[in-house]
């Protein structure tokens, strides 16, 4: 290899090596809910490739890319598909990732419960604060914490 071609290569993987620094700090997940009664979750961006399968109203997704009325998403279980971006919503659903979450009355262990809530429960995200608690809103409890590393899309 010439001098010339491995100083190219070298400037590439540089550049290559400071996005892998950059790129998780950049900012925090985008996460929305599908807006409409049920949506189709396709394997590419175009309503004619696969569809994969159909995701109910509410149903909260990580924004990954949008792309010409497109938007590449990834769910709580970890699938990646392809939604239109006119069906998601800017209301952000999380996801009970513990088998059981203790919700509190306060951002704290040692606060008054709450309530129970069961795995794959979703419930409408609130705000996430930086103690590592998350205050979520259940349509029957209420408002209350719950410890942010028991919720996916928060």
């Amino acid at each position: 290899m010439s001098e010339r071609t491995t100083a190219a290569w070298a400037a590439c993987a540089a550049l290559f090596a400071g996005s892998l620094l950059i790129a998780p700090v950049s900012g925090a997940s985008d996460y929305r809910s599908v807006g409409e009664n049920a949506t189709i979750f396709y394997d590419a961006p175009s309503t004619k490739s696969k569809r994969l399968f159909v995701l109910g109203a509410g149903y909260p997704l990580e924004v990954m890319v949008t792309l010409e009325g497109w938007t590449k998403v990834r769910d709580a279980g970890g699938s990646i598909g392809w939604v239109e971006a006119r069906a998601l919503s800017a209301k952000r659903i999380v996801v009970v990732r513990a088998s059981v979450a203790e919700a509190r009355a306060a951002p704290e262990a040692g606060a008054k419960p709450a309530f129970r809530v069961a795995r794959n429960v979703m419930l409408e995200w609130i705000e996430t604060l930086p103690t590592g608690w998350t205050r979520v809103r259940h349509p029957d409890a209420g408002q209350a914490f719950i410890l942010t590393a028991d919720l996916w899309g928060s």
